[in-house]
C-alpha cells in the first residue's frame, strides 16, 4: 500500500526508513519566492492566477494545493494571523511588483517609493508611522529598517523588548481554529508556526511589525547585549518563554494530534565560517529557555520541534539536541565543516535534517539541470538512509531560480524514491 504524505513525514521524523518526504512551502524558511511560484504554476500547466504573497518580508508565495500535488510535497503549514509587518493576511488585493508581476497582497500591505529608489513598507500598514521595511531598487524582498532610539544604559528596561510577546487574542484563537481545521482535513503532515518562541531572532529584533519599537532594536546592539547585557537578555527570554508556554497550552488544546511539527525558532547561530556565539554562551543564555519550551511540548504532545539556523553550526548541534530540538533546518552544507556525510554520521541518529537537499546559493540558481540533478541525488543517498530526513532546499527558493533546475531537482527525488532509495 502506498504511504500517504502524512505517513511519510511521520516516518521520517521518527527515524524510520521509507520514501523520502518532501517539503516546499510549509514554513517561512522552506518556501518559494512569489515570482518562482508563478513560474512553476505555468510550468505545470496550472491555473494562471495571481500568487498570494503570504509572507511579505521575504516575498514568499503561497504554494497552493494544486502546486503541492505537482511538486510531490508532503507537508502543509499554518502560520500566525499577522505577517512580519504586523497586518493580517486578509482582504486580498492585486499589486504589481517592481519586477512586473501581478500578485495578491493583504489589504494593509502599503508601500511608498523610497529615497534613492526602492520601496518602503509600513508597520500595520500605517504610513504615518514611518517605514519599517525597505525593498532596495532591483531587489526582490524587504530588509528591516532599523529604528533604534538612543540607548540610555541607566534607563534600559527589558520590558521594552517584550512588548510584542502577548497572550493570544480572541481573533488569534479564531484564526488558529480555522487554520487547524483546514490543514488537518488535507492529506499532508501539518507544520505549525505558533510564534513567540524565537529567542533573539535578528529578523524579529528590529520589530518591523511595531510602529514605535523600544529597547534594543539594532541588530549590532543586540549582539553586543549577548556579552554586555546578559541579565537584560535573560529577562527578555524569561518573559518571552513564559508567555509562549501560555500560548502553546491554548494552541495545544485546539490542535491536539492534528499537528505533527511545530516550528519554534528561526534564530541564526552561524555565519558562513563560524558561529555568532560560543557553545558556552549558547548553554548559558539560550539552552535553559529552549529546553523549558521543548520539554513542555514533549511532555504534553506528540509534536516534533523544529529549529532553524543557517551557517556553520556543527559546534552547537550537540547543545541544540540537548536542549530538546528534534529537527534541524536548513542544513547549510556549503558552510564551514557542514559536510553532509559528517552531519549524518555524527548526528543523524539524534536529530532530523529538514533541508540540505541542494545548494540554493550556487547550484540551484546558477548550475545546469544536470548539475542540480546530480547534487540532489548525492544528498539523498547521504541523508535518506534510515530516515531522519525531510527533503527541502537549503532555505527558501529565491527569485530568478530557473524552473528547469527546479524540475531537475524534482526528477532526482522521484527517481530516488522509484529506485527504493
Amino acid at each position: 500500500m502506498q504511504m500517504t504524505s502524512r505517513e511519510k513525514i511521520r516516518r521520517a521524523i521518527s527515524h524510520q526508513s521509507g520514501p523520502v518526504a518532501v517539503d516546499f512551502g510549509s514554513t517561512a524558511v522552506t518556501g518559494i519566492h512569489a515570482s518562482v511560484v508563478a513560474a512553476l504554476r505555468r510550468y505545470f500547466g496550472l491555473a494562471d492566477t495571481p500568487v498570494k504573497v503570504h509572507e511579505p518580508y521575504q516575498m514568499l508565495g503561497l504554494v497552493e494545493d494544486d502546486l503541492l500535488d505537482a511538486m510531490g510535497a508532503d507537508a502543509t503549514g499554518i502560520i500566525a494571523r499577522n505577517t512580519m509587518f504586523g497586518f493580517p493576511n486578509e482582504n486580498w488585493r492585486e499589486w504589481e511588483t517592481p519586477w512586473g508581476q501581478t500578485v495578491l497582497v493583504p489589504e494593509n500591505f502599503r508601500t511608498r517609493p523610497a529615497p534613492g529608489g526602492g520601496l518602503h513598507i509600513f508597520p500595520e500598514g500605517d504610513i504615518s508611522a514611518g517605514p519599517s521595511g525597505l525593498m532596495p531598487a532591483g531587489g526582490y524582498f524587504f530588509d528591516a529598517v532599523i529604528r533604534q532610539e538612543p540607548i540610555n544604559e541607566d534607563a534600559l528596561d527589558p520590558a521594552d523588548n517584550c512588548e510584542e510577546f502577548t497572550d493570544f487574542s480572541d481573533a488569534d484563537i479564531a484564526h488558529w481554529r480555522r487554520e487547524i481545521a483546514r490543514a488537518a482535513a488535507g492529506p499532508r503532515a501539518v507544520v505549525a508556526a505558533v510564534g513567540g518562541t524565537a529567542l533573539g531572532d535578528i529578523a524579529l529584533v528590529p520589530a518591523p511589525f511595531m510602529k514605535k519599537p523600544r529597547g534594543v532594536r539594532d541588530v549590532t546592539e543586540w549582539y553586543v547585549s549577548l556579552m554586555e547585557r546578559r541579565d537584560y537578555v535573560r529577562a527578555v527570554f524569561e518573559h518571552e518563554s513564559t508567555v509562549a508556554l501560555r500560548n502553546l497550552e491554548r494552541f495545544a488544546a485546539l490542535a491536539g494530534d492534528a499537528v505533527d511539527v511545530v516550528y519554534l525558532c528561526g534564530t541564526d547561530f552561524g555565519t558562513q565560517q563560524s558561529q555568532f556565539c560560543s557553545p558556552a554562551t549558547f548553554d548559558e543564555l539560550y539552552a535553559p529557555y529552549y529546553k523549558r519550551i521543548n520539554d513542555w511540548i514533549h511532555a504534553r504532545t506528540k509534536w516534533k520541534t523544529f529549529k532553524h539556523t543557517c551557517g556553520a553550526v556543527v559546534p552547537l548541534i550537540p547543545g541544540l539536541i540537548e536542549a530538546g530540538f528534534d529537527i534541524l533546518n536548513p542544513v547549510q552544507c556549503s558552510a564551514k565543516d557542514m559536510d553532509p556525510r559528517r552531519l549524518k554520521n555524527e548526528f543523524g541518529r539524534d536529530v532530523v535534517f529538514w533541508g540540505g537537499g541542494v545548494n540554493t546559493q550556487e547550484t540551484l540558481p546558477f548550475g545546469t539541470p544536470a548539475q542540480v540533478y546530480d547534487e540532489v541525488l548525492e544528498r539523498l543517498r547521504i541523508f535518506a538512509p534510515g530516515g531522519g530526513f525531510v527533503f527541502n532546499t537549503i532555505h527558501n527558493i529565491q527569485a530568478r531560480t530557473p524552473v528547469e533546475n527546479i524540475a531537475a531537482m524534482l526528477d532526482a527525488i522521484r527517481d530516488h524514491n522509484k529506485a527504493g532509495g
